[in-house]
């Protein structure tokens, strides 16, 4: 995994990026399923956002930012049962979205910001392969008010909330809404879904898990998480 990117590097970056999405430049899509599904790539958003401290959530000692960048190295969904690390996906020489390696990893899109800062952090995962489910197989039975745990490196828990699941035709993905920022601090976990076409051996759709911060667990109460290199 390369180093990090200077703040200026990254701004330079995703300039370059938007100025190709928004001038509707054709670039070629990246599988995810397994199956030779695609998802689009990316549009602008912040590499790197400061987000300033929030008021506490009622009785709990949490705060709704997380302000310091730190690399996310696991997601936990209890409702799934789901607890996977997470590898760092950047973007393809194309300009497209890289994916995990296997079925069974997930991946943060490090080009946004870590998850609990302000902005949009991406997590992506395989539904499924020919030899069977994948990581996020059942992703689409989540619900409203399900949690979403994102451990980071320096022993923080950002803790979000689901807000809605959709699904959305590959031609009809909204880039800007997934990867975006939106003046808040969210998390959406992208999959693929909907109708398999066994003519192209794809899926049509794509799963967007979408959540809101609900509060972090700070680094003392929590211990320190390995990231995957």
């Amino acid at each position: 995994m390369d180093g990090p990117v200077p703040v200026r590097s990254r701004r330079l970056l995703w300039t370059a990026i938007t100025v190709v999405v928004l001038t509707g430049a054709a670039l070629v899509a990246v599988g995810l399923g397994g199956r030779g599904s695609a998802l689009p790539p990316p549009v602008a958003s912040p590499a790197r956002a400061t987000a300033a401290p929030a008021p506490t959530t009622g009785g709990h000692s949490t705060t709704l930012e997380v302000t310091t960048r730190s690399t996310p190295g696991r997601l936990t969904v209890p409702r799934l049962g789901l607890s996977v690390a997470l590898g760092a996906l950047g973007l393809n020489a194309d300009g497209t979205v890289q994916v995990p390696g296997t079925p069974e990893q997930a991946g943060w899109f490090d080009r946004g910001p870590t998850p609990g800062q302000l902005g949009s952090a991406v997590i992506l995962g395989h539904v499924d392969s020919w030899s069977g489910p994948g990581v996020f197989f059942t992703l689409r039975t989540l619900v409203p008010g399900d949690q979403l745990d994102v451990s980071l490196a320096d022993g923080v828990v950002a803790q979000f909330a689901v807000t809605s699941v959709q699904t959305y035709l590959k031609q009809s993905f909204p880039s800007q809404q997934v990867y975006g920022s939106h003046g808040v601090s969210s998390l959406q976990l992208v999959t693929c879904g909907g109708a398999f076409d066994s003519a192209t051996g794809s899926y049509l759709s794509n799963v967007v898990v979408y959540s809101s911060l609900e509060g972090t667990t700070p680094a003392s109460a929590s211990a320190p998480v390995g990231v995957p290199t």
